[in-house]
């Protein structure tokens, strides 16, 4: 089948990143355009000559907009197929022009919801009608029509416009493909939004998921594994997909899942704050008065584990920082930040023995996590929750002991709190200073996990407070942190043996809080 001349185009767009420059082209190519209401007044303001839609079907726009491209003069000369002559007649018979050429983008749905405090009335005004009709129907008929919605598609379109007056029938079955997709997207978009509008719709009995292929990975786990990195749209937070890599090799899938780790552990904190991240779990992570402050605690937790490990920083990294990190004799994967000075990416890319390597992540300013869904892989399907990352109530927290905890020991069992979340189940760590000291993470005895974080602790177990992701079934635990010099403990209780729990941390004088809220991480 031939390729039809393009004689017409019709343009209507939300978007006017480079519609000038393209219809100028198209103009330049021969081609008559007709087009709508703002993006009229835009072109003609711009010189281009423009024929208003409502001129050439008579029918006015109306309804503030909400009317316009609706009518069989606009949708025939879509849709007619150029071989088919009954299609042709028609066209003829009602003085109706065919249109070779859609160039329509879409309202801002998504951005408007993604306004603090929007109202709605004013998402449901930025629900698009004619748009994607217009969308379909040139898709439909790609035989004979290019749909063009993305301004990425410009160039390559009037490029084969220029060289030969038409697209060749590849790029109009590329298009069709891409055009279907978008307004699938944007239907999807639509429909979430609705469904969590409605009290209890946390979950809507469908959920589909819109991600878009980012990068091949070298490798997934493991070398024979192969892995892919897809972006999703719905995230406005400053994350790792979003990111820029201003140094070092590509990131693998194990860096990707350490960066975030670290860049969650972090991102709440209003004082400075460092996490050093080994196989998903922190090996050390500390708050300061200063950012350095907060990284020499933060890499003092475990210096052993922090060779290879990444870290994760909520400032933006400086010249004082990076001479502190470029000294040390560990060795580190990768870094992510809001930013880094130009004086600290020059430290970190020539002064360490692994300057060439290191991966620096930039990923802008940060705000704390906001409320969202997690998902995780299951063979036939997914499991889906609220995800763990919004501060604990702490009116709902009770000091379950005679002994009470002081005020210094309040805030280091805050902070141990806010850290053990992250730490795999079972999970205890124990905290001085605002500092990790020891970890115990991924057993299968709560007791084993206490154990492991005061030998990784050593002496500094001593004075120093414990914090475990869910209760202690047994006071067997106690007994081992008391000899250990812990001062204080936190943990959600629940359990049946809670009463004897408490009652060996009142023999050893030992406050402890119960939250009344667990955090497992499996």
């Amino acid at each position: 089948m031939d390729s039809p001349t393009i004689k017409r185009a019709l343009i209507s767009v939300s978007n006017k990143l480079g519609i000038t420059e393209f219809a100028q082209g198209l103009v330049e190519a021969g081609i008559e355009i007709y087009s709508t209401g703002g993006t009229r007044r835009h072109l003609e303001q711009a010189g281009v000559p423009v024929t208003d839609v409502a001129d050439y079907t008579g029918f006015p726009e109306m309804m503030d907009g909400r009317v316009k491209t609706l009518h069989p003069k606009i949708f025939a000369g879509i849709l007619c197929r150029h071989n088919n002559s009954v299609d042709m007649a028609a066209i003829e018979e009602h003085a109706i022009n065919t249109f070779e050429l859609i160039v329509v983008n879409l309202y801002p749905f998504a951005e408007t919801i993604a306004r603090p405090n929007v109202m709605l009335h004013e998402a449901i005004e930025q629900i698009d009608i004619g748009g994607p009709s217009m969308i379909r129907a040139a898709a439909k008929n790609s035989d004979f029509v290019s749909i063009v919605c993305s301004p990425q598609q410009y160039e390559q379109v009037l490029g084969e416009i220029k060289s030969g007056g038409a697209t060749t029938n590849g790029l109009r079955r590329h298009l069709m493909a891409q055009a279907f997709q978008h307004t699938a997207e944007y239907d999807n978009t639509i429909s979430e939004y609705f469904s969590g509008q409605t009290e209890g719709e946390t979950f809507p009995s469908t959920m589909q998921l819109r991600l878009h292929r980012k990068d091949i990975l070298r490798y997934g786990e493991n070398s024979h594994q192969a892995a892919a990195l897809y972006s999703s749209e719905n995230c406005r937070e400053a994350n790792l997909i979003n990111s820029r890599q201003l140094n070092g090799k590509q990131l693998s899938y194990n860096n990707l899942l350490d960066l975030d780790s670290a860049l969650s552990m972090v991102r709440g904190f209003s004082k400075p704050a460092c996490s050093v991240i080994k196989h998903n779990n922190p090996c050390g992570a500390a708050v300061g008065a200063t950012l350095l402050e907060a990284c020499e605690k933060g890499v003092a937790g475990d210096p052993l584990s922090a060779f290879g490990s990444v870290i994760g920083i909520n400032r933006t990294l400086d010249e004082e920082v990076a001479e502190f990190l470029a000294a040390g004799d560990f060795f580190i994967e990768a870094i992510v930040a809001p930013d880094f000075t130009s004086q600290a990416q020059s430290i970190l890319t020539t002064k360490p023995k692994w300057k060439k390597n290191v991966r620096l992540v930039k990923v802008g300013d940060l705000q704390p996590s906001k409320p969202s869904l997690e998902f995780r892989n299951v063979l036939g399907g997914l499991l889906v929750q609220e995800s763990d990352n919004q501060p604990d109530d702490e009116s709902n927290w009770n000091i379950a002991t005679t002994a009470q905890p002081t005020d210094a020991i309040m805030d280091e069992l805050r902070f141990g709190w806010s850290m053990v979340r992250y730490i795999k189940s079972n999970a205890i760590c124990l905290s001085n200073n605002e500092a990790l000291v020891g970890v115990g993470a991924g057993q299968m005895s709560r007791v084993d996990s206490v154990e492991i974080s005061i030998k990784k602790a050593g002496d500094r177990a001593a004075g120093s407070v414990l914090s475990s992701d869910a209760f202690f079934p047994f006071a067997d635990s106690i007994e081992v942190a008391a000899a250990a010099g812990i001062i204080g403990i936190i943990q959600p209780g629940g359990s049946v043996r809670d009463q004897e729990v408490i009652e060996a941390c009142d023999k050893h004088g030992i406050p402890m809080v119960l939250t009344g809220n667990r955090h497992f991480r499996h």
